[in-house]
């Protein structure tokens, strides 16, 4: 199954998760080859997701939003082989609502446009960040 973006019942319920405090949203992205815009302009996928960069980075930058953490995949070591993702990283928000906010934005939708056409899977994970720690699962681990 491929995911692009989310829906209204995953946005509802990202609305009514109401912890407090900051929020990371882990990215997971795949782009497409040649990117897919409706009025057929032709650039890669990475161009068009680049573009998006630049044209969100403003937005991101103005609801307090920032990355904190970048890596490139390297190898898939537990999970599916065929699944690589081009873009991982994770993206730090003040609260909730500065998301939402983003999302909103009319400058944000434009760039959306262009995420939309250059990305062929994606996957979007909220987390609560905590404290790290020295173990993997123990109590250390856990958030409050």
């Amino acid at each position: 199954m491929v995911y692009l973006g989310f829906g209204k019942e995953d946005y509802e319920a990202f609305k009514a998760n109401d912890s407090a405090g900051p929020i990371h949203m882990l990215n997971l992205v795949k782009l497409r080859e040649r990117a897919e815009y409706e009025d057929g302009t032709d650039v890669s996928g990475q161009e068009a997701y680049s573009t998006y960069g630049r044209l969100s980075g403003p937005v991101f930058e103005r609801v307090g939003g920032r990355i904190v953490w970048r890596g490139a995949m390297e190898q898939m070591v537990i999970g599916p082989k065929d699944l690589q993702w081009d873009l991982c990283f994770i993206a730090d928000y003040p609260q909730p609502g500065a998301f939402l906010e983003m999302l909103k934005d009319p400058e944000y939708r434009v760039a959306m446009v262009h995420r939309q056409a250059a990305v062929a899977d994606s996957r979007l994970i909220r987390m609560a960040p905590v404290e790290g720690g020295t173990g993997f699962g123990g109590d250390d681990a856990k958030g409050d």
